[in-house]
């Protein structure tokens, strides 16, 4: 196979190589997509599904390889392992804007690989994999109903920036991924600095323009490379027991989808399943019995979700009793756990989040091998947020394991958004635990709220609080009906999920999932309105928990200060073999962290020790002043006077002739080595060789 290619051109000198024969040429699409000198090889192969399968298995996989990069992987087993955060987020990124685009009742399972083959530190790889996976199923056999378009919108200086590099994106004020087809929105995700509703509504439009480019390019190349599309095998309902289903359960469904608590509604449903498995098992005799319950089920669910929908969009009557634009319940409270440093419980209808700030220094950093970015652009993660999902938090039972790709992203929306409000200068390394107690719709908004309440607890001085508020929607019939606030079923059997964070002033984060093909832009904007309005509300109710920080961080938290020395003083702090900063740590319990400017960050377990450390670190690296009286330790003798320390790593000359006011015979007869004298400095020459009198300080005493 001849190798073929399309460029074309994303911003002014910016431009995009797509080229496909080349490599991986047994995969059933593949491609290498490349800006830069950043390149990515992304294959999608598929299988037949899997008996009892009732679901879409696509399965995305992104990997950063150190070699793509120049560089050896850290630690003592030299091989990569396990994906790291950023790589499942870049995978569950561009899986979501895939599946809506797979026709429904398609059960074959499709992978989809992506892996970095280059990493020139500048052009993030993160939307070149979406944009490659979206060409490799172009060009395969599969029925993807693409091509979409992907990029990155950043705003720089007021003028939006077509995938922009990591140096130009330390001074943007938005960072949107954008996913689509043209005119037609699929997916967004991102943060901002407090950007309005207009200002991301004018970076959506933006992408768009671009995505109509990216998609003539794809379809170019496949009407010279792609693959004749097969007809795919659907596992729909056999329509016979879609019917008997319906008549069955005809007065009966509609009922208990108005049924307002999560678990009263999921026992009614599961009662009906039992009642209509056992009327209708004689009447489908013939088929397998294992096939004829998955089946039923299958069939059951979506005539809940016809049921649902239409109870919503024909009648405005949503499963727990609301209106259309109403909130659920909200409560909010603070200092909930006695030992931890900040707390809070909060709580909006069934779901429930109570989510935990913890304080400590720069050791708690979290530290992270850079693959794609410019290594000396990143420093050490000061702000993280960890959300986790346990199975008793809907009621359930399952495998209980380490944090799966939805409590990865989850947390990462949380956290980018709260990280907006979290000062850059604050002395503190934070860190947040959402635990979810029990779930029914938008657990990550409730842990934005929740991370706020317990910040501001903790005494972190955040610059507003944030909360967070999801927006759902329902179309049929030519409708479209959007839902604020929406229901675990309504995010299940509804079309969007849009999720939108933000403080009084302006968005901090936001993310789009659909079961659609795409929506209008418009829509999504009204969307974006309605979140505006809901987030305004759901402040007031957080402001009336705890409105500001607290003065002070936590008395169960460490104790923090930062101080500056004069670099030349760095190594008297340290001492020879670390002996002073050594002894500073062992005898107040406080860990003290220099850099190279002179900036010393103090951590200590309670205010007393760090007062102590602190006055030892300022003895260590004081400057000795003109005129000042010291008490000093001789640290040598001479036949013309001592040498006296008059603080750590600094001497000064005590001449024979000022060690009293009458004449002295010899050294000896004031002080000798290792004794302790009171000086005073008289002299510092332009070298900084001190002069000292005892005479003098002695002089000064007796006054």
């Amino acid at each position: 196979m001849s190798e073929e290619k399309i460029i074309f051109d994303v911003a002014e000198g910016k431009s995009i190589e797509i080229s496909s024969g080349k490599m991986a040429n047994l995969a059933h699409g593949s491609c290498l997509v490349r800006m830069g000198d950043t390149i990515i090889l992304v294959a999608v192969c598929s299988g037949p599904s899997r008996p009892g399968t009732d679901f879409l298995p696509l399965q995305v996989d992104y990997r950063e390889k150190y070699g793509a990069a120049g560089k050896f992987p850290g630690g003592y087993i030299k091989r990569e392992g396990r994906p790291s955060t950023k790589e499942i987020l870049t995978c569950r990124v561009t899986d979501r804007p895939l599946r809506p685009l797979f026709p429904k009742g398609f059960y074959d399972e499709v992978q989809v690989q992506a892996l970095l083959l280059s990493a020139d530190g500048e052009n993030e790889p993160d939307v070149l994999c979406m944009l490659g996976a979206s060409v490799a199923l172009t060009l395969s056999h599969l029925p993807f109903h693409g091509p979409i378009g992907a990029l990155r919108v950043g705003k720089i200086d007021g003028k939006l920036v077509a995938n922009p590099t990591h140096t130009e994106m330390q001074k943007s004020s938005i960072d949107l991924i954008y996913a689509g087809l043209p005119d037609k929105v699929i997916m967004i995700e991102g943060s901002a600095d407090f950007c309005s509703e207009a200002e991301l509504e004018e970076a959506m439009r933006f992408a768009n323009e671009a995505v109509k480019i990216q998609v003539e390019a794809q379809k170019q190349l496949a009407a010279k490379i792609g693959k004749t599309k097969v007809e795919p095998v659907l596992h729909l309902v056999p329509e016979a027991l879609e019917q008997a289903l319906t008549t069955f359960c005809a007065g009966k469904i509609e009922d208990i989808c108005l049924i307002h608590g999560k678990n009263d509604r999921i026992a009614a449903i599961d009662q009906l399943s039992k009642e209509a498995e056992a009327a209708l098992v004689p009447q489908f005799a013939d088929m397998d019995a294992e096939t004829f319950s998955l089946e039923l089920h299958k069939g059951l669910n979506d005539l809940v979700q016809k049921a649902t929908r239409t109870a919503i969009l024909e009648k405005q009557y949503r499963p727990d009793g609301r209106g259309i634009e109403d909130l659920r319940e909200i409560s909010s409270e603070v200092s909930v756990l006695p030992v931890v440093h900040g707390s809070s419980l909060f709580s909006r209808g069934e779901t429930q989040a109570l989510v935990i700030a913890t304080l400590g220094g720069e050791k708690a950093s979290q530290g992270f091998d850079n693959i794609t970015g410019n290594p000396e652009s990143v420093d050490n993660k000061r702000f993280y947020l960890h959300y986790n999902f346990p199975n008793y938090s809907v009621g359930e039972v399952g495998r209980i394991m380490g944090p799966g790709r939805r409590e990865i992203g989850h947390g990462d929306l949380a956290e980018r958004s709260i990280a907006k409000v979290v000062p850059q200068d604050f002395p503190y390394v934070v860190r947040c635990v959402s635990e979810i107690m029990a779930s029914n719709g938008s657990t990550s908004m409730a842990s934005v709220c929740g991370a706020s309440l317990a910040l501001m607890d903790a005494g972190v001085p955040i610059k507003a609080p944030v909360a967070g508020i999801s927006c759902g929607l329902v179309t049929g019939n030519g409708k479209e009906l959007l839902l604020t606030d929406i229901l675990g079923a309504e995010d299940h059997f509804g079309d969007m999920d849009f999720k939108v964070c933000g403080t009084r002033d302006g968005i901090t984060g936001f993310q789009l999932d659909l079961k659609l093909p795409g929506i209008a832009i418009d829509l999504l904007c009204k969307g974006m309105e309605r979140t505006h309005v809901a987030r305004m509300k759901i402040l007031d109710k957080m402001e009336a928990c705890i409105s500001t920080p607290r003065t002070e961080v936590s008395e169960r938290a460490p104790r923090i200060q930062v101080i500056t020395i004069n670099p030349d003083k760095i190594g008297a702090l340290i001492g020879p073999g670390g002996k002073n900063i050594k002894a500073i740590t062992e005898e107040t319990e406080a860990s003290i962290d220099v850099d190279d400017s002179g900036t010393v960050k103090i951590l200590a377990p309670n205010k007393a020790k760090l007062d102590e450390a602190v006055a030892r670190v300022q003895a260590c690296t004081a400057e000795p002043e003109l005129g000042h009286t010291y008490r000093g330790k001789v640290t040598g003798v001479k036949d013309f006077g001592a040498f006296v320390e008059i603080m750590p790593g600094c001497e000064g000359l005590l001449h024979i002739s000022e060690m009293a006011n009458y004449r002295v015979g010899k050294v000896t007869d004031i002080c000798d080595v290792g004794a302790f004298v009171t000086v005073k400095v008289i002299d510092i020459d332009q070298s900084g060789r001190i002069r000292l009198s005892r005479k003098a300080a002695l002089e000064e005493i007796e006054k």
